[in-house]
């Protein structure tokens, strides 16, 4: 039995949406993902990106025209098109920490933060503080998490995984926009639990929400729980217009109004010295990779992830034409 003690509202009001978006000159800003495991940095070598390196990066990127910087939620890569061999990756929410306090004017953000690793409790504390570190910039991406080998290293469950999703989404959302929830759930109970001491957007609902969903009941919950979607990584519009959709009909089965929910995806490119690491990326000259952007950007998405490969200094600055590119498209 599923019972939340501060009232049906606390666990259905929707998010309070579009305003808490960050704000952008553009009508699709620009994120970028930061490497932070084995090999993503500098392809096929086994060079790692320390954090300085990550921080360097990241500060070029906001030089040259990205508006969010996102990190990934893994505690290890072990992929069978890579031979199964297990790739490292630095802890998501100390870097994110790290980030927040060395970069200022940029969003920084979770891409997604695991449901699975933490209780939702320590995920609603753990993002107040980030949000009080970076001054107000954080988003919380969330999802229910994919990767079976890491949930196996480590002692994770990973049955029921969107059961216990929706049962975390019911205790952080009232934690972080409220300060306080009571749950009581299968997997998770809050009991009187409170979040002090509130960070900078205290009084608009804490750090907004981002839900990273494809599939109907995911679809619901986002509209339900989140200031944003994320499409996950797509490589054609039209994709992506698809799963609006989608997530238009889940919102109306909600009673939210699907305008209200900001729209976000994102795309992996194919950089010089690629070697086939990121899911189907979008390849080819600067104009035909500022097309493909233009593509997204037309749908009405407000924001965009770019995922490089390899993500290094020099693929970064090589980027920098293709932004430039779009914003005189």
């Amino acid at each position: 039995m599923v019972t939340a003690a501060n009232g049906a509202g606390a666990a259905t009001r929707p998010a309070i949406g579009q305003g808490r978006w960050p704000a952008s000159k553009r009508p699709m800003s620009f994120g970028v993902m930061l490497p932070i495991a084995d090999l993503d940095a500098v392809d096929n070598t086994p060079a790692k990106p320390g954090f300085r390196e990550i921080v360097e990066m990241g500060r070029l990127a906001v030089e040259i025209g990205f508006e969010a910087l996102w990190l990934p939620d893994h505690f290890v890569l072990k992929l069978e098109r890579e031979g199964n061999e297990a790739r490292g990756v630095w802890e998501c929410w100390t870097s994110l920490a790290g980030l927040a306090a060395a970069i200022d004017e940029v969003t920084i953000g979770a891409l997604v933060a695991c449901t699975g690793y933490h209780s939702p409790g320590s995920i609603a504390k753990m993002a107040e503080n980030v949000d009080e570190i970076s001054g107000g910039r954080f988003v919380l991406g969330l999802g229910c998490g994919w990767h079976r080998p890491e949930y196996e290293m480590y002692g994770y469950p990973f049955d029921h995984r969107v059961d216990r999703f929706e049962e975390a989404l019911a205790i952080v959302s009232p934690l972080l926009r409220e300060g306080k929830a009571s749950f009581e759930g299968t997997y998770y109970q809050a009991r009187e639990a409170v979040v002090y001491p509130r960070g900078p957007r205290a009084a608009e609902g804490g750090p907004p929400i981002l839900i990273g969903a494809n599939k109907p009941r995911m679809m619901r919950l986002t509209a339900r729980y989140a200031d944003a979607w994320n499409s996950d990584w797509q490589r054609e519009p039209a994709t992506v217009a698809a799963q609006m959709m989608a997530l238009d009909e889940a919102c109306r089965e909600v009673g939210r109004e699907p305008a209200s929910l900001v729209r976000t995806s994102g795309s992996n490119f194919a950089m010089p010295g690629a070697g086939g690491r990121r899911w189907e990326p979008i390849s080819g000259s600067t104009d035909e990779m500022a097309a493909a952007i233009r593509g997204f950007r037309d749908l009405g998405v407000s924001h965009y992830v770019c995922g490089l490969e390899p993500c290094t200094m020099e693929t970064l600055e090589q980027f920098a034409a293709v932004i430039a590119a779009v914003d005189r498209g």
